[in-house]
């Protein structure tokens, strides 16, 4: 996949997304694709994307991000979406997931980042099934904030519905051999039959 050199870093803002991968939507957006362009443009998510496919590739069951990260905060969330490329540029979400670094070990405690310290999480993509054709690109976007979609952090490590002050999140992610970040895509074989 390509990507930046170096660690990307994301300086975290809030901002709308551009559709969802959620048939029903969520109050006041439509639950349909959008053209991702605009969002990828924004200096605040990191973008990596595969060479043009030369065959189809059918993805079909769970997915998952495992990312290996920094941050200025104690807390911040990391936020990835799977996103289909076409031939013509246009680039269409197809699933999304957030973690709350706080909750990396489980959702029953919550554990503070340290800044220098690098932390494995592993967002939850759920399930999806989308073909990416011959000529179309997998895309990843990275970012800290899918709002409204997802609850707003104020990268406090407080409770962030009864605050009114917010600390700006350094955040980065990491590419060394050791610390390879990735997207685990279950990746269905062409049958012969086709």
């Amino acid at each position: 996949m390509s990507r930046r050199i170096g660690t990307p870093t994301i300086r975290e803002r809030p901002f709308r997304p551009r559709g969802t991968s959620l048939l029903h939507g969520y109050p006041g957006r439509t639950g349909r694709r959008f053209d991702q362009s605009d969002v990828e443009a924004r200096d605040d998510v990191l973008v990596y994307t595969t060479a043009e496919l030369k065959d189809g590739v059918e993805v079909t069951g769970p997915t998952k991000a495992v990312l290996y990260v920094s941050s200025s905060a104690k807390d911040t969330d990391f936020t990835v979406k799977l996103v289909d490329v076409y031939p013509d540029g246009r680039a269409f979400n197809v699933q999304e997931g957030i973690l709350r670094a706080r909750h990396r070990e489980g959702f029953t405690k919550k554990v503070w980042m340290k800044p220098g310290e690098v932390y494995e999480l592993t967002v939850d993509l759920e399930a999806t099934s989308n073909y990416f054709g011959p000529g179309h690109r997998i895309r990843a976007e990275v970012s800290s904030s899918n709002f409204p979609r997802f609850d707003r952090n104020l990268n406090t490590g407080g409770n962030n519905y009864d605050e009114t002050k917010r600390v700006f999140a350094e955040n980065q992610v990491h590419h060394a051999a050791s610390r390879a970040s990735y997207i685990l895509l279950p990746v269905i074989p062409e049958s012969s039959s086709r």
